[in-house]
């Protein structure tokens, strides 16, 4: 039953980073505005990062894949995690995502979970308490990760 339901979310998991990836090329000034002005070619980033996502969430369907997927996304979350410390310290930022400063506060900690799920998929076996952590985190990191718009 595990691998049936953890099967469900990969290709949850690989939905969610491919229509987020394909954002990045069709609403690009959703993305630009959270680009820390330090980093150099927002334009760029944005449009790198947004092709990865695609590419790493095709790459979580097929097994012989997966795993390089996922560690793909275990990097590409920790890279972008600047832009949700902007977020929460740009009121530019928050007011262009329509949410407060708590709320952006609220989002940071959700990069963990996208972590330990993509790490979770990296591995063909896991010990059951662990996977059993993983689905209990994946419907709220959805639900959470759905209704930012």
């Amino acid at each position: 039953m595990v691998e049936i339901l953890k099967s469900i979310t990969v290709y949850c998991l690989a939905l969610m980073y491919v229509g987020i990836g394909i954002k990045h090329f069709t609403e690009i000034d959703f993305f630009l505005v959270i680009v820390p002005p330090y980093m150099p070619y927002p334009e760029f980033i944005v449009y790198v990062s947004g092709l990865f996502e695609i590419i790493f969430g095709i790459l979580l369907i097929p097994i012989k894949t997966r795993k390089y997927g996922a560690l793909g996304l275990i990097v590409l979350l920790i890279a972008v995690f600047p832009a949700n410390i902007y977020l929460f310290e740009s009121e530019i930022a928050q007011n262009t995502f329509g949410i407060s400063r708590k709320e952006a506060l609220i989002r940071l900690p959700f990069q963990a979970p996208l972590i330990i799920l993509a790490y979770w998929h990296s591995k063909l076996k896991t010990n059951c308490y662990f996977d059993v952590f993983c689905l209990m985190i994946f419907i709220p990191t959805m639900v959470y990760f759905l209704t930012l718009g």
